[in-house]
């Protein structure tokens, strides 16, 4: 399949193995022109070994890159024009921050003044102007991290690979510093792969996701749909929380949990094939606090823990149709505020159908 042209990068059948370990398992992927796309996964799951094999820092087993419609499979690192950034910044400390820039720059071959200009184009574009002469010892780990992104996009590269660059910042100059790398990057409509584990960072910065285990790609589709249609048990359970109740199928439209009868949307044939037994799935914040008397699926509860988490509370229910198991809520402060008094009382909730899904 060649790449169409709304896709700037297409990576076909990519497998990689280290000796008995398969590390990338026939991996596709396109990525369109000026799209974030995070390759999002726990620690081993092939993420940086894809990114690397992109950058022809790895070389793959099998499988073809293509950029720009060009075949970039077997070219050495430095004809793939990418910028990249590192987790550990990778800044040489002899050098001042103008020099850490500039470094980029030097397979230009710019006139001195041209270069000079760009450095000081870029060190704007980051906030750091006036900072040129300093040396990155001299920078807070935020600002050093800005150095190495303006360094890597100096060269206006058509590619910008980004391997978990804000993990080792604290959690303020992180939130900060995933606002300013989306802006610069939609500013400069710049194609850009990032590598991260942290599902936050993933939903805040991309315009797409691939969660990736084992080597493989289980869904890559928008932060939205990913949490709210996850393709895979996996992916519902490292996307944000999930409550997990075992049902067995009773007709297209309805599920026994228990001694419970729930409607349920028709489950999508890929969850489920033949199998009339498997797990339902429900984010703590889609069960209704508050229902209306007509609402489906719905139940008496009692509250027997609540947690604030600031803004919102998490409540664990117990419903007397479900002996042993505890069902997670998570509702706002407006609505808490207007619930009753909750402590060991019981209460009305619903499951919205269309909030559940089955998974064989």
């Amino acid at each position: 399949m060649s790449p169409t042209s709304a896709t700037f990068l297409s990576i076909r059948n990519i497998s990689k193995r280290f000796g008995a370990f398969t590390a990338l398992d026939n991996v596709s992927l396109d990525v369109r022109q000026g799209e974030m796309v995070c390759l999002l996964g726990p620690s081993g799951c092939g993420k940086t070994t894809l990114l690397r094999t992109i950058a022809g820092l790895e070389k793959q087993d099998d499988g073809a890159i293509h950029a720009h419609g060009a075949d970039i499979s077997h070219l050495p690192p430095q004809s793939r024009d990418y910028g990249i950034l590192f987790q550990s910044y990778a800044l040489f400390p002899n050098l001042t921050v103008a020099q850490n820039v500039a470094y980029g720059l030097n397979a230009r071959r710019l006139s001195r003044p041209q270069m000079q200009q760009r450095v000081a184009e870029m060190l704007d574009m980051i906030g750091l102007s006036g900072s040129d002469r300093k040396y990155p010892g001299q920078l807070s780990g935020g600002q050093q991290q800005r150095v190495a992104l303006a360094r890597a996009l100096a060269p206006s590269p058509s590619l910008l690979l980004l391997d978990e660059p804000l993990s080792a910042l604290d959690a303020q100059v992180r939130e900060h510093l995933q606002l300013e790398i989306r802006r610069l990057q939609k500013q400069f409509n710049i194609t850009t792969l990032m590598v991260t584990h942290d599902q936050e960072e993933a939903m805040v910065m991309s315009d797409r996701i691939a969660i990736m285990q084992h080597g493989r790609i289980e869904q890559f589709d928008t932060p939205d749909r990913i949490y709210r249609h996850p393709a895979t048990p996996f992916v519902a359970d490292f996307i944000g929380q999930a409550n997990w109740l075992p049902f067995r199928r009773l007709s297209p439209h309805q599920v026994s949990v228990g001694a419970l009868t729930l409607t349920v949307d028709e489950a999508p044939r890929q969850h489920m094939g033949n199998n009339d037994n498997g797990r339902l799935f429900c984010r703590p914040e889609a069960v209704d606090m508050l229902p209306a008397a007509d609402a489906s699926n719905r139940f008496s509860a009692r509250v027997v823990d609540q947690i604030y988490l600031g803004d919102r509370y998490r409540m664990m229910l117990e419903l007397d149709e479900l002996p042993g198991q505890r069902l997670m809520a998570d509702v706002t402060n407006d609505v808490r505020a207007r619930l009753p008094e909750v402590s060991a009382q019981r209460m009305w909730i619903s499951l919205p159908q269309h909030s559940l899904h089955l998974f064989a």
